[in-house]
């Protein structure tokens, strides 16, 4: 193992794999690229007497994947997403429920239901959890999430169509 490109020849199934393995679905360049850079970390660290170096590989190549999942995911905690943007800016800005400063968000929260109003209302004016909806509304917490999902579809297309 003295050239790392007949390294990175040999091991590279075992990134592809690792992708796989942690259900990565999006940004493969990214990861197949993070793989690398691990398997060459790797390379340079491992010491032969202390032994084989397929287990050594794998592990760092996967902490490293890890590791970069979980800094994705602290940075979408605390990010807002955009699908969610407009209707955030909105509970932000405004106080009264019923009186959005946005004529087109205003008709579009008209024409949902009241279910469906007072679910946002819980998410985005109150900052309940999903868990918390869950409890309110006597369903599961999966089923929130669908709700939530559907009515962020929803507000989508009315507000296309409003805009339009």
């Amino acid at each position: 193992m003295k050239d790392f490109e007949d390294v990175l020849k040999q091991y590279e199934p075992m990134i592809s794999a690792n992708i796989r393995k942690l259900h990565i679905y999006r940004d493969f360049d990214q990861y197949r690229q993070i793989g690398r850079v691990a398997l060459w970390q790797a390379w340079l660290r491992f010491e032969e007497e202390k032994g084989n170096f397929t287990p050594f590989a794998y592990r760092s190549i996967r902490g490293a994947m890890l590791d970069e999942l979980k800094r994705e995911s602290r940075f979408e905690e605390n990010m807002i997403p955009t699908e969610d943007q407009m209707l955030t800016e909105w509970v932000e800005a405004k106080e009264e429920w019923l009186e959005p400063s946005n004529e087109t968000l205003q008709l579009a929260i008209e024409a949902l239901s009241l279910q469906e109003r007072e679910l946002l209302k819980w998410l985005f004016t109150e900052r309940r959890t999903q868990a918390e909806c869950a409890c309110l509304a006597g369903v599961s917490v999966p089923a929130i999430k669908k709700r939530r999902e559907r009515i962020l579809l929803k507000m989508r297309g009315l507000l296309a169509v409003y805009k339009g």
